[in-house]
């Protein structure tokens, strides 16, 4: 139960509803309590004697109860569904928020329909465990424990008998509760499978069709429908078992009061009414006991979604702010790679002793062949990954020393793969810089020569660009993501291979774009396309994590190195 512990910590701040609402449910429980107690008068007092006023008085008194009983009922139902919502958007914003402080190798290890299916399957799951099976838990236990005490004061000897079937059920809950448990985090994963399968297939659908594995797709989605059919109908199954036995095992009870209870009955030692009323009780006593079998059940299945939950909340990120860390004064622009080297996975080095310094508003470019380590510096910069050894240093300030914003807000990325959002174009560029004026903004898409594409669109700034700008063609994203770089004006710059996906005509307009950028800027041009980058400042070359070459274009196909074999390959192609 750590995890419903742990769920109801979310409870806290609604203890006054909460209070109110277990009045409720108290109060629904008791009313149904006294209707045996009526029946046992109307059974031994009232029939007998055939007092006619008497009975008027308690079918008024059972309506009467009844009424309360619907009022309370209500009151229950309405306070813990509110609070129940309430609950729900405080994990799922716990949750969110947790996400946005871990790390970048967190969300690399991690299927993005896995964290969807999170946010959302599996907070929803937790609703009824709060709500629904909250209510019943409380409702049905007050049940249970007056019908319990009613039945001692009725008849202590025939209590006990009854009561040997106890440990049976309890029994059965247990063993049963443990399956359905392992059962439910079973469920959970399969949804989670085919929430991760939709995002990846949807979000790919060009490359499917491209492809023509339409077919393949359904066969993958049909394999994962068949996985988490099989364990829903195994969850179903254990859930089936649970309510069955435990209805016969207080079938075997309700068989036993009769027989013992009629003979009693029979030889003087209790009356009918007492016998009715103790019957109704002892139904009143099975049905709790079932239904609570159902409950434990149930809770057990939405804790397993509780369990992955809290799994995330956790989860430490392993790149973290010192409690002490100093806000970054602005910067000049000084870079300072002190022999850094860096793992993804702690045992093969992406980047090894690289020493390298960067003098403030100089434009270097790196290049290398694939895995040379190229965008692992870009990745190092803003700190979505720490150094494994060394010191990265920015104007002679540590990296690990200052805060993720005040570091961040000073670093402007450019990737080779443009991620828009699905707003207008304006809100896309205003995410540089929330703040942003309407004349900052079009002097940004001026400069980003993106101005006139955007106003040939339908509505000019305000046009929508669906998602990840899909109404707009790559150079066109490309200019809205430089626009946005240049609204944040930032100190240090990095373009992760900005135009390799680009055509020729594109690649000119956003070149000069990015020439417009990086001007007096610290700029590192992480690049394919060598023609892109003759004019930079220093290049260096990587390969294997370890910097081979450095110098100007020149300098460097006068070395005839690595480089030189680089650029004579991409010539030829060209050729």
């Amino acid at each position: 139960m750590g995890s419903y512990k742990r769920l109801l910590v979310y409870v806290k701040p609604y203890a006054g509803r909460m209070v109110f609402g277990l009045i409720c449910m108290i109060i629904a429980a008791a009313a149904y309590l006294v209707v045996p107690w009526l029946i046992k008068n109307v059974v031994d007092e009232v029939l007998q004697a055939k007092d006619l006023a008497t009975l008027n008085l308690v079918v008024v008194a059972i309506l009467v109860v009844f009424l309360i009983r619907g009022f309370a009922t209500y009151g229950q139902t309405y306070t813990m569904s509110y609070i129940g919502q309430r609950v729900i958007i405080d994990i799922r914003q716990a949750l969110f928020k947790h996400l946005q402080r871990l790390d970048q190798a967190y969300f690399d290890r991690r299927k993005t329909g896995q964290i969807m299916s999170n946010l959302t399957n599996d907070v929803s799951a937790l609703q009824a465990a709060i709500v629904d099976n909250l209510i019943s838990l409380i409702t049905e236990g007050v049940t249970l424990i007056g019908s319990l005490i009613s039945m001692i004061l009725i008849d202590w000897k025939l209590t006990l008998v009854t009561l040997i079937i106890v440990p049976v059920v309890l029994g059965l809950v247990n063993v049963f509760g443990k399956k359905l448990r392992l059962a439910g985090h079973e469920v959970q994963g399969r949804i989670a499978d085919i929430t991760a399968l939709l995002q990846e297939v949807i979000s790919s659908i060009r490359v499917v069709r491209s492809f023509a594995r339409e077919s393949y797709e359904i066969e993958q989605f049909e394999h994962e429908n068949q996985r988490n059919f099989r364990a829903a109908m195994k969850a179903t199954k254990l859930s089936s078992l649970l309510s069955p036995l435990v209805e016969f095992s207080a079938a075997i009870a309700v068989t036993v009061i009769l027989w013992y209870g009629g003979y009693n009955v029979v030889t003087g030692v209790i009356s009918a009414g007492s016998l009715i009323a103790f019957l109704i009780y002892a139904i009143n006593l099975s049905n709790p006991v079932k239904r609570l079998s159902q409950v434990y059940s149930n809770i057990q299945k939405s804790m397993a979604a509780g369990d992955r939950v809290f799994e995330i909340l956790d989860t430490e990120p392993e790149v973290k702010e010192k409690p002490n860390a100093k806000v970054l004064p602005e910067l000049k622009g000084d870079v300072d790679f002190d022999n850094v080297s860096f793992s993804y996975d702690g045992e093969k080095n992406a980047l090894e002793s690289l020493n390298l310094h960067v003098p403030a508003g100089r434009i270097i470019a790196v290049v290398g062949p694939s895995g040379a380590g190229k965008t692992t510096i870009a990745n190092l910069l803003p700190r979505f990954y720490d150094v494994t050894s060394g010191t990265l240093r920015i104007d002679g300030v540590d990296v690990r020393d200052v805060t993720f914003k005040s570091l961040r807000e000073q670093i402007g990325l450019v990737p080779q793969e443009t991620m828009l959002f699905n707003a207008s174009i304006k809100e896309n560029i205003l995410y540089g810089r929330l703040d942003g004026t309407d004349e900052e903004v079009y002097a940004a898409a001026k400069a980003a020569n993106a101005l006139e594409f955007i106003e040939k669109m339908p509505e000019g700034m305000d046009t929508l660009i669906g998602e990840r700008g899909s109404s707009l063609s790559g150079g066109q994203r490309q200019r809205i993501s430089i626009a946005r770089a240049i609204l944040k004006d930032p100190k240090i710059l990095i373009l992760d291979e900005a135009t390799s996906a680009l055509d020729t005509e594109s690649e000119k307009l956003v070149q000069e774009a990015l020439e417009r950028l990086m001007k007096n800027r610290t700029a590192f041009v992480i690049a394919h396309r060598l023609s892109t980058i003759k004019n930079a400042d220093q290049i260096i070359v990587m390969k294997q994590g370890h910097v081979v070459e450095s110098g100007t274009h020149e300098e460097l196909l006068e070395q005839d190195g690595l480089y030189k074999s680089l650029y004579s390959v991409q010539f030829k192609s060209k050729g």
